[in-house]
């Protein structure tokens, strides 16, 4: 049973189709790379998955739960949308990080609001907040910014900040890891770090979806490839095959164009 199943996916704004009919699943484990031009619904696809928009037509399951169908009014509650982003980690093209906290604090303060609703958590709270920081420490570490934990984003460089949000993500223990083109506000010298984080958790099996214009690192890293063009999928499968051997036109102008820029 793959970990996430998307069935017949539809999104319109007013007359306007953003998504159509997209499906396509993922197994535990694996690296999905979306790629396609600006404007092909890449980045609305990630808003669906994360319920930052609501699909007007198809289903979304996580471990075989169904998360949301349009169906199905009793999937689109909104005191439920909170509890079904968690199964989504969602890195944005912008670090989007807290100016007022450090980077630690960002790290750790939705698992910090987070584990305030246990039932046991006035018993103990001590213990339960020692552990969430140890825990944010660690995920710090693993992006190589243990002597950062202390310092405001200010402080820390795009690629730094970068890997903040990403160890943020990470924090709430999340099915899916999504990155909507983390690397795209960076300069040049400052992608490379953000990818080498990116291409070690897909060494560690992290469930992943990345949307992205790094053409040679989805072809390394992903162990799918989705190419998406105004609004429908236009082929998917294998990296290599789809990047180095595309079997539609589409992708292969589209692949064309990308290597003439």
């Amino acid at each position: 049973m793959p970990i996430l199943d998307v069935q017949n996916i539809e999104k319109h704004f007013g007359a306007t189709r953003v998504l159509e009919d997209i499906s396509f699943s993922l197994e535990q484990g694996q690296a999905l790379a979306i790629i396609g031009s600006s404007g092909s619904g890449k980045t609305t696809l990630l808003r669906c998955l994360n319920f930052l928009e609501t699909p007007n037509q198809g289903k979304i399951l996580v471990n075989g739960e169904t998360l949301f169908d349009a169906d199905d009014p009793a999937t689109q509650r909104e005191s439920e949308v909170r509890k079904k982003r968690l199964h989504f980690g969602l890195v944005f093209q912008s670090f989007n990080l807290f100016p007022q906290y450090t980077a630690l604090e960002n790290v750790t303060l939705a698992p910090q609001l987070l584990v305030q609703e246990r039932p046991d958590y006035k018993q103990n709270k001590k213990s339960l907040l020692e552990e969430i920081q140890r825990e944010g420490r660690e995920l710090l570490g693993k992006m190589g910014l243990s002597d950062r934990a202390d310092h405001y984003p200010h402080q820390l460089s795009g690629g730094q900040q970068q890997r903040v949000a990403i160890a943020r993500a990470l924090a709430l223990k999340p099915d899916i890891l999504c990155f909507d083109e983390p690397t795209s506000a960076l300069d040049p010298e400052l992608t490379g770090e953000v990818l080498k984080v990116i291409r070690a958790l897909a060494q560690q099996k992290t469930t992943m979806i990345i949307v992205t214009h790094e053409m040679a690192f989805a072809r390394d890293v992903a162990d799918q490839v989705i190419f998406m063009d105004e609004g429908v999928i236009v082929e998917q499968g294998p990296a290599r095959q789809v990047i180095e051997a595309p079997r539609e036109e589409r992708t292969r102008q589209f692949l064309s164009r990308y290597s003439e820029n």
